[in-house]
């Protein structure tokens, strides 16, 4: 029964099963392919090795696999089965040490998991210098931590240090999948050249054309490009490869927020977090479907309050986090206190601090808040010194918002606008567009911020804006009674791809 049950839920037909018993330098492995619908044994052996030898089992076990289901392997694959990433057992232990963190960092996305995994990593290369594959994954985890955690400026010597780590790893081993997908996300997440980046993941399904992490890759990519069908097409292509990524269902279910689909929106989170209760993107989007797609405020307390909390802010709104969920229900106070707690990370602090701002100004009490404003104000203008980008000019709209300089949080929001349109990122460009509603709502000019709107509904942008956030969400409040608003409220929004 419990086979039967693996068997449908992963969507296989045979399912193989084994046990490692180590005893000082001697370990045992126990394998065998069971036919899952017939609850039967197609193949099994047990090896008796060295620890030294644990890859050729490895190999040996994978090439009898093969063997049991008729398996055609092509030439590539043959060879990655006879190749090891290392011959050195201990590194090789490490680095699996460093996989197990890693995976918990890309569900958290905290800064904690990702930095235990860049130490295993390192300290598998300490032990071997040469092992390619360990090279390329602390690549990618850096990569990751740059855009999740801490982003870095463009001339940091920290993104010069993490390139250095890609080009190591493709020196070292120029086929291998892994460092094409390393370079590949470097192309992605830090320099946002995207057909350089799916170039990158394509070279690494030449070498594993199953690679999982490089077909999702590839969706991220589509998804930035606006490319819809295609992006759900290929997230549903690597969920029936791997059914038990909760990161990859939360995925799922933010392209289907993107797309105003709730129903799938609501069913993906929420089996996301079936397979990992604390995945942040699959409770972000679940508490974003209940109000975005059905305005359901009741349940969006159920959720929070349940233990599902969102624990980071996000900048331009304040969404899915406890304080905006206090802000629907105009208990300013109550957001204002879930924001009390200064946070280490720069910035999530500083995500702390313009969650502070939007909600004095939102609650009209701006000039209780004057030593948040001009903290806020001195990491802005700071950082958009440091590396100028959209999300900082929008946050710096606010702060001038907040301090009664409409004109300028206009030519701002504006210009942010004008750095990101939709059509260069489908993601961030409806962001950015939100937010320029969102200040023209705000800043006395309600026919522009109509007409924003209107584009915004009329697009693929479900995770910022909807009808039924428009009906309850302050942030509209100066332009409710407006009758262009009125008017989009009684209209409709675009559901599904646009392409």
């Amino acid at each position: 029964l419990f086979r039967s049950t693996v068997s449908q839920q992963l969507g296989v037909a045979s399912v193989l099963e084994g046990t490692v018993q180590r005893a000082g330098d001697k370990v045992r492995v126990n394998v065998q392919l069971i036919d899952a619908r017939a609850d039967s044994h197609l193949w099994a052996k047990s090896y008796d090795r060295d620890i030294t030898d644990v890859f050729a089992v490895e190999s040996e076990v994978s090439q009898e696999v093969a063997d049991a289901l008729q398996a055609k392997l092509s030439a590539t694959e043959a060879n990655a089965l006879t190749t090891a990433p290392t011959k050195d057992a201990e590194a090789y232990d490490l680095f699996l040490k460093g996989e197990y963190e890693e995976r918990e960092a890309e569900n958290s996305l905290k800064a904690e998991p990702f930095d235990r995994a860049a130490i295993f990593y390192q300290q598998a290369l300490e032990r071997d210098p040469n092992f390619a594959l360990a090279v390329a994954r602390l690549a990618e985890s850096r990569i990751l931590r740059h855009w999740f955690v801490t982003r870095h400026a463009e001339n940091d010597p920290a993104l010069v240090e993490i390139r250095s780590l890609v080009d190591r790893a493709l020196t070292l081993a120029p086929n291998l999948a892994e460092a094409h997908i390393a370079l590949g996300s470097f192309y992605y997440y830090v320099k946002h050249q995207y057909e350089d980046a799916l170039k990158e993941f394509g070279r690494a399904l030449e070498a594993q054309p199953n690679n999982i992490r490089a077909l999702e890759l590839s969706a991220y990519v589509y998804r930035r490009q606006g490319r819809w069908k295609l992006t759900l097409d290929q997230l549903a292509n690597c969920e029936e490869r791997d059914p038990r990524d909760a990161s990859l269902a939360a995925n799922i279910a933010s392209s289907y927020a993107a797309l105003r689909i709730w129903p799938e929106a609501k069913r993906a989170s929420s089996h996301s977090l079936v397979l990992d209760p604390h995945n942040l993107i699959g409770i972000r989007v679940l508490i974003l479907s209940c109000l975005n797609g059905q305005g359901d405020f009741k349940e969006v307390k159920r959720l929070l309050f349940a233990g599902q909390r969102a624990t980071s802010f996000i900048t331009l709104d304040i969404s899915a986090t406890e304080a905006y969920v206090h802000v629907l229900d105009r208990d300013f106070a109550a957001a204002r206190k879930t924001c009390e707690t200064e946070a280490t990370n720069p910035d999530e602090n500083l995500s702390r601090l313009m969650a502070l701002v939007v909600i004095h100004l939102l609650a009209n009490d701006e000039a209780s808040a004057t030593d948040e404003i001009e903290k806020a104000r001195g990491f802005v203008e700071a950082r958009l010194h440091e590396r100028p980008n959209e999300t900082s000019l929008i946050q710096l709209a606010w702060i001038n918002l907040a301090l009664r300089n409409n004109a300028e949080a206009l030519r701002l929001a504006t210009q942010a606008a004008q750095a990101a349109p939709v059509e260069k990122d489908a993601l961030l460009g409806a962001a950015i567009l939100t937010g320029l509603a969102q200040i023209q709502a705000r800043a006395g000019e309600p026919a522009a911020a109509v007409n924003t709107l209107q584009r915004l509904l009329a697009m693929p942008a479900g995770f910022c804006v909807s009808i039924a956030q428009l009906r309850i969400d302050p942030v509209w409040d100066p332009i409710r009674n407006d009758p262009g608003f009125q008017q989009l409220l009684a209209g409709r929004e675009q559901i599904g791809p646009n392409k």
